[in-house]
């Protein structure tokens, strides 16, 4: 028979219960100035739920009430220079950290009215909820997406995770500036299912950081109770696994909760991070709006009535009455003072007349305003001096792709220590899988961040450094599918964070990656991004089709504050051209599309691989067409000039791409190009792409189903027989 024998836990699980000395170490000042704060949120959000119920507030409106005890009491142990980011159930959260940030010493909320900053803070958060632009991102975020750098609020989310990978990035700032700062990323119990929650928690442990995963765990997702959703209930058990040490709490007493935290907080401190918190809280509402769970028949008003008598600023008025810190009359004043500064917000935000409220019109955005900061306006390249190959001095010769992309990073890191690289394998293999990372990880190590397969979780990290803006990642996607795994945080998250919250924060990242069509890598290894990411507004997107190019557009994309992808193609990295000998520190203008080939037949557009192959056809045919190279293919940065001057000459366009018909770049291009250029156009764009399937491993297969010389011939030829019939018919 076998033996087993219990393995033992490598870090504590503990549930902590504050005791009376808790109280006394704390002290009256602070225990009363954590019973204002509760005390404010709770009116703030009631006073949404009224103006939800006057249909005030547009979309959901996800409050919670019930839930404030616990955050108050884990703000409270917190520094303003801690950072904080959270779920679409966060006003709780913001205000939380705002009220901490915006205390001032000696302030006694039970006898004096709140300052002019915490009304002017109400008035700012709640015209934000509503969607108006007084609101901290110009209305554009609304109840989900909250944020005030300034009080150390990265940002709410609306995406059920989405915002633990971007905690993890802030943390990794705050460990590498050493100022002992933490980062608290709050979330739900429903959170804990999902695979970028899982992802982080293992980067997290494995880079130590100061992170405190915050999880709310109020019984339900929605409907769904924490038992329908997994066998082990008690979510700090997720942090077992991964070595984390992790602690639950009663979260409907914050005094308890402010106990367990001053022991995350000693840990992420000195640098044991990162910890889970678990608290056990109940809101008081169903998920979204002002009606009770009980109303939607997935719990009962008894199970709502015992929870209710467990209120957490109950809790924190009998604890103050017991030690007499407080009395009748304070309290009473306390309770008014939230209310009036509350009010005081709905009163400049809204209007009665005749006995209805409606919004002051004057506080809507202006519609024209919609998609303002999508991007950035580039003012970071300002004074740069941009050349191009025919108008640079200095020395030119034959080098390797691929030398050059390794060269051109290392030089950014001799330059700039903001700059880091992370990726798979970007640490071994003599620069990574392809040599792109060549002499960084020998001279830099602690900027060389190897990981783990996890790339929703890893890109998520370093778009949230990016966020905070100090450090600068440069992310190595070794597929470009992979961003299928992590397209949360490329698109929802990454892509709309400027314009989301109302042009308040940047993200400087740098995404390469390569296209290995007709390698044999298959169907999931083979997509060519430009399609995909020129979807998302907020990316920028270069694809270098030189070892010229590669330099000063690169160079470019590290000095930019917006996200830029950087594609790279398999078929160039082994490849020779001209480039630089010495000097890797010119620039190369983003938005600035290079004629490669002058002709008059017909304008060839085209990117990457496919730029060479098309000159050679044209030569190896005597075709007299124009060959651009579009270098920049997000829709912000498309050099119409430049394709609008060639249009116009040849009166004939040909939009040429390596990938399939589906997922493809060049519709959008096509479709743009008839609706600017319909006058000037003799024959509808001709699009030469590959096939509709995705490449096979099987060698026939795969070259089938993508574009080379043979398939640019036909294409070329099929324009050319466009030009035919046209000249026919007018003979006719």
């Amino acid at each position: 028979m076998s033996k087993s024998k219990k393995i033992p836990l490598d870090v504590d699980w503990l549930e902590i219960e504050s005791t009376s000395s808790d109280w006394d170490e704390v002290g009256k000042v602070e225990c009363i100035k954590m019973l204002s704060h509760m005390q404010v949120i709770r009116e703030f959000e009631e006073a949404l739920l009224v103006l939800e119920k006057q249909g005030l507030v547009h979309g959901p409106l996800h409050v919670s009430v019930g839930q404030e005890g616990a955050i108050v009491g884990a703000m409270s142990v917190l520094r303003d220079t801690d950072l904080v980011n959270g779920s679409h159930r966060g006003h709780h959260l913001f205000l939380a950290k705002a009220l901490n940030y915006l205390h001032e010493e000696g302030f006694d909320p039970t006898s004096e009215q709140y300052a002019d900053s915490v009304r002017e803070m109400l008035y700012r958060t709640m015209a934000e909820i509503m969607g108006l632009t007084p609101g901290f991102s110009n209305g554009r975020g609304g109840s989900m997406h909250l944020r005030w750098e300034e009080a150390g609020v990265l940002g709410t989310n609306a995406i059920v995770g989405g915002a633990v990978p971007i905690a993890a990035g802030a943390a990794w700032s705050k460990k590498r500036d050493g100022d002992q700062d933490l980062v608290l990323t709050s979330f739900g119990d429903g959170s804990c299912h999902i695979g970028n929650v899982l992802e982080t928690l293992n980067l997290s442990a494995l880079y130590d950081l100061p992170l405190c995963f915050y999880i709310e765990n109020n019984g339900y997702a929605v409907s769904t109770t924490v038992k329908e959703q997994a066998r082990e209930t008690r979510m700090s058990a997720r942090g077992l696994g991964f070595g984390i040490p992790s602690f639950r709490v009663n979260g409907m007493d914050p005094m308890s909760v402010r106990a367990a935290m001053e022991k995350v907080e000693a840990l992420l401190r000195e640098g044991k991070g990162p910890a889970i918190l678990e608290v056990d809280v109940y809101r008081y509402y169903h998920h979204s709006g002002g009606i009770k769970g009980s109303a939607f028949g997935y719990r009962d008003k008894a199970e709502e009535e015992e929870r209710r008598k467990q209120d957490p600023i109950e809790c924190m008025e009998k604890g103050l009455r017991k030690r007499k810190w407080i009395d009748e009359e304070e309290l009473d004043f306390l309770r008014e003072n939230a209310r009036h500064a509350v009010e005081s917000a709905v009163d400049r935000l809204t209007q009665s007349v005749d006995g209805r409220r409606s919004i002051i019109a004057e506080l809507w955005p202006d519609p024209k305003s919609c998609d303002e900061d999508l991007r950035g306006d580039l003012t970071e390249l300002d004074g740069i001096d941009f050349v191009e190959e025919d108008s640079y001095s200095g020395t030119l010769g034959e080098v390797k792709f691929i030398e050059v992309i390794a060269g051109t990073l290392v030089r950014r890191f001799e330059e700039d220590e903001r700059y880091y690289v992370l990726g798979e394998d970007v640490h071994k293999l003599k620069g990574g899988t392809n040599g792109a990372t060549k002499g960084i990880p020998e001279r830099w190590p602690d900027r060389c961040v190897p990981t783990p397969i996890a790339e929703h979780g890893f890109v998520g990290m370093a778009g949230g450094t990016a966020m905070v803006g100090k450090y600068r990642p440069i992310v190595e996607l070794m597929y470009p599918d992979f961003a299928l795994v992590a397209a949360d945080q490329l698109f929802n998250q990454i892509a709309k964070a400027r314009h989301m919250f109302g042009g308040t924060v940047k993200v400087p990242l740098v995404l390469r990656t390569k296209v290995a069509i007709g390698t044999g890598y298959g169907s999931q290894h083979s997509m060519d991004p430009a399609g995909l990411f020129s979807m998302w507004p907020g990316w920028r997107i270069v694809a270098p089709s030189t070892p010229f190019d590669y330099v000063g557009l690169m160079n470019s994309a590290l000095k930019c504050d917006d996200p830029v992808l950087v594609i790279e193609s398999v078929d160039l990295y082994g490849s020779t051209g001209t480039g630089p000998v010495e000097d890797l520190d010119y620039f190369i203008e983003l938005g600035k599309a290079k004629v490669v080939r002058r002709g008059r037949k017909f304008t060839v557009l085209t990117y990457l691989n496919m730029v060479d192959k098309a000159v050679e056809v044209c030569e190896a045919l005597g075709i007299d067409a124009e060959v651009i190279d579009l270098r920049s293919l997000d829709r912000a940065s498309i050099d119409w000039d430049t394709l609008g001057e060639s249009i116009r000459k040849t009166n004939h366009v040909v939009v040429l791409e390596q990938g399939c018909l589906t997922n493809s770049y060049g519709g959008m291009l096509a479709d743009e190009i008839q609706k600017r250029y319909f006058d000037y156009l003799d024959h509808p764009v001709r699009r030469i792409h590959g096939g509709e399937s995705s490449p096979s491993v099987s060698r026939v297969l795969e070259r089938a189903s993508y574009v080379g010389e043979e398939e640019i011939t036909a294409g070329f030829q099929a324009a050319l027989a466009d030009m035919g019939a046209a000249l026919k018919r007018a003979i006719a």
